[in-house]
């Protein structure tokens, strides 16, 4: 996996720079465009123009709440902005995004960045021509538990990692599978954090709900650099859990995202304090507890994208980063209806593979 571009670097973007003032709308004001809105609305030198919503009701009642103009039809809204945030359903990412990028608007649409792989790489090559921001929703990125789990890694030796979101049951989501909804997360953090191209991945899965999608997940990657990864994500659990760990050579990890707190366990040489040939004390173990700050990810994730379309430069996590992701993505869920073993080198005797989430075809997919 090529590491991706530090956001001070210059790059095609700069000049299309924007003013100290940014306009920016929200298309989709349900639960995820709600957030979006609420933040948007009180950040400094960010005017929030208007919003827009199949729902009227609730376009117009959003609008009024944080002093915007509604707009029924999103294209109407899109002369009147510099920036855009997507929260639309994923089956409509592509046909709004296109529209945004094609009209010379930045843009930031939530995960997955499209359902199928032909129309992500569509909106990756539209924001290139039209030299527009595209940034995609991989919210956990900014999440200040990963961002210091990040720091901790890069002086460890890590051997494995595993991942864990699991959630009950919620009809947000449900028109796609786990994989795309939930396991998509840890697919970005997980790649970030290998760095390594992935050499092989086993997947199984299960549908308990009438949806006819996965709504449970297990996934394990092998990276060209040794390093182990698994993936678990559920719809179906009774508990909330945002969970990632690293072992590594001489520690090992624990990320809770939901609590913001990373533990840092190590052994310690045994030094017990004996008297009389009894054993008094012993250190069997230390505990790191590594300090994270309060910000919001959806905070951090949106001043990001302002200051990314206010200097030109390059989002952290844009399209090609997106669109990795989603390939990865794209072939659990077929491994995990198929119940296979992927393996790479088997991979070129096979030219394509189906997509689950249409019926297009896509190429096999490099990470």
């Amino acid at each position: 996996m090529q590491n991706s571009r530090s956001v001070s670097e210059p790059n095609l973007y700069s000049q299309r720079s924007q003013p100290h003032h940014i306009r920016i709308g929200v298309i989709g004001v349900g639960n995820m465009g709600q957030h979006h809105t609420r933040v948007l609305s009180s950040m400094k030198d960010v005017e929030l123009v208007g919003v827009s919503d199949i729902n009227v009701e609730r376009g117009l009642e959003t609008a009024s709440k944080y002093k915007a103009r509604f707009f029924e039809n999103y294209c109407d809204l899109l002369p009147h902005v510099d920036a855009i945030c997507v929260a639309v359903p994923t089956r409509l990412h592509y046909p709004v995004g296109i529209n945004c990028l094609l009209a010379g608007i930045h843009v930031l649409i939530e995960k997955p960045i499209a359902a199928s792989i032909s129309e992500a790489e569509s909106l990756v090559n539209a924001a290139a021509e039209s030299q527009c921001i595209l940034q995609v929703g991989h919210i956990e990125r900014f999440n200040p538990a990963f961002r210091e789990l990040s720091q901790v890694l890069k002086t460890e030796e890590v051997l494995a990692l595993e991942s864990h979101r699991m959630s009950p049951y919620s009809a947000r989501g449900s028109d796609v599978s786990v994989v795309l909804d939930l396991m998509i997360h840890d697919i970005d953090l997980l790649l970030e954090l290998a760095a390594s191209p992935v050499v092989k991945l086993t997947a199984s899965g299960t549908r308990s709900l009438d949806s006819g999608y996965l709504d449970y997940v297990t996934a394990t990657l092998g990276f060209a650099n040794g390093v182990v990864a698994t993936l678990t994500a559920s719809k179906v659990t009774h508990r909330k859990i945002r969970r990632l760990v690293a072992h590594c050579k001489n520690s090992f990890t624990e990320a809770d995202f939901l609590n913001n707190e990373i533990l840092v366990h190590r052994q310690t040489p045994v030094n017990p304090l004996i008297d009389q040939q009894k054993v008094l004390y012993r250190q069997d173990g230390l505990i790191e507890k590594v300090y994270t700050t309060n910000i919001q990810p959806l905070s951090a994730e949106l001043e990001h994208f302002i200051n990314c379309v206010r200097g030109g430069n390059q989002p952290s996590v844009g399209g090609e980063q997106a669109l990795k992701a989603l390939r990865l993505a794209s072939l659990i869920e077929q491994m995990a209806l198929e119940e296979r073993v992927w393996n790479p080198l088997e991979w070129s005797s096979e030219s394509r593979v189906q997509s689950l989430t249409e019926k297009n075809r896509i190429q096999a997919p490099s990470f």
